[in-house]
């Protein structure tokens, strides 16, 4: 036989061993073994290797397209959807789903994968070494612990400002719980947040963030407060567990949710055109439904560990800060730099001397002055120069974007008799007249 004759490695195994029982120094039995075929395609394959010779072992397939080859108006469908400037860092997942939505083109994700990789839209990661953690049991009933996480990130993708998305997410199910776009992580925006979750959802047994300086007080020799936070004093007296973790990887399940939406949700906003806050939050409810029927898993026990409010919570109280004062004996208390004094007649001016005063502030009513469970009525009386705050670098941005008209110096040009202009254009050894 003329010509060269291409074959793979199994086929030249196929050669050898078929060789051998045409020769008969090999049985059947033990050929259809070591070819992991059944003795009937071993005597099939004897009869075409004895009548062709070598070329009746190479597959008949080789020379002709594959039946589940990608049609061309396929392949132009995938690159037209990429061709929009809002889907060219779409990954092939999400873009397969996309493309799935409209239902006029009917491809696998593996398909659309490697037409991305062919035309230079996609490039697999490398494989890095990655450190085993142990890992942590789901637990069994919904409710019974939610992470909590706040995710900074450009949202909109210099649309509107750079802000923070609060994350509630459920350990037994991966259901998303409650979503809320807010300026930066503080105390009032999670006071509001946690607000709706618990009137929507009910108290859950525990709440699992990180340590950030709103659940849990950083300095060791603090010399006053009882040792909780605002928010820990709040879910104190909402009988609500707060367990803080010791590294990022003991919430994963919050921190990969977090990557989710930087990814889904950053899209989805772009084709929506959403560019501010509050347009942001009013677009969370219909896109959390349907990515929690995509993600959400069911819990090992159907009972929900929620637990409804009680008569004797009072929201406004709870979700309030509180701090304790004392009035000195001219009716008079220090809150952030601001000094106020009491307005009081003279009978009871003189019984409010030293008498311990709470003062709550709110996010919508501001700061208001209680004692012996009635409102005080104060004056601001004199403000005074306050130190330079110490701001976490989570809260960082806000604070920028908010003394940026007073950090920014305008540059001024020199007046014209300035020595910078006199010396410019003048050769060293022309004279200086004055």
């Amino acid at each position: 036989m003329k010509g060269r004759i291409y074959m793979s490695n199994k086929e030249l195994n196929r050669v050898e061993i078929l060789q051998k029982v045409l020769e008969k120094k090999l049985k059947l039995t033990k050929a259809a073994k070591l070819l992991r075929v059944s003795i009937r395609q071993v005597k099939r394959l004897k009869k075409r290797f004895k009548s062709e010779g070598a070329s009746g072992l190479v597959s008949c397939k080789v020379g002709y397209p594959s039946n589940n080859q990608i049609s061309e108006e396929q392949e132009k469908l995938v690159l037209a959807f990429f061709d929009h400037e809002d889907h060219r860092d779409f990954g092939p997942t999400l873009a397969h789903e996309y493309l799935v939505q409209d239902k006029s083109i009917t491809i696998s994700l593996s398909s659309v994968r490697s037409i991305m990789i062919r035309h230079g839209f996609w490039h697999a990661n490398k494989v890095r070494k990655v450190k085993i953690y142990r890992l942590r049991p789901r637990r069994s009933r919904k409710g019974e612990l939610v992470q909590l996480d706040g995710s900074e990130h450009d949202w909109f993708e210099g649309r509107g400002p750079r802000c923070t998305l609060l994350v509630y997410i459920d350990d037994a199910t991966s259901e998303t719980l409650h979503l809320k776009f807010v300026k930066s992580e503080n105390t009032l925006d999670y006071f509001q947040a946690t607000r709706e979750y618990i009137e929507k959802r009910g108290r859950p047994e525990a709440f699992y963030p990180d340590k950030h300086s709103v659940f849990r007080v950083n300095h060791a020799a603090a010399l006053t407060g009882d040792g909780r936070t605002q928010f820990g004093r709040a879910m104190d007296q909402l009988g609500i567990k707060l367990i803080c973790a010791n590294s990022p990887q003991a919430k994963g399940r919050v921190e990969r949710r977090n990557r989710d939406f930087q990814n889904r949700l950053v899209k989805a906003m772009r084709i929506a055109k959403i560019c501010t806050i509050e347009a942001a939050n009013a677009f969370l409810p219909p896109f959390l439904d349907s990515f929690n029927q995509k993600f959400a898993k069911a819990p090992k026990d159907s009972h929900n560990a929620h637990k409804p409010l009680l008569e004797t919570h009072n929201l406004d109280r709870i979700f309030s800060i509180k701090h304790n004062r004392t009035l000195s004996k001219t009716l008079t208390l220090q809150y952030e730099n601001v000094i106020y004094q009491v307005i009081a007649s003279d009978e009871l001016a003189y019984t409010l001397r030293k008498a311990a005063v709470t003062v709550i502030e709110t996010k919508e009513e501001g700061v208001s002055f209680e004692c012996r469970g009635k409102t005080l009525t104060v004056v601001a009386y004199h403000q005074m120069q306050a130190k330079a705050p110490e701001v976490s670098a989570k809260e960082l941005i806000e604070k920028l974007e908010e003394h940026k008209a007073f950090s920014v110096r305008q540059p001024r040009a020199p007046r014209q008799r300035h020595p910078w202009k006199q010396r410019r254009g003048r050769s060293k050894s022309a004279p200086v007249f004055i």
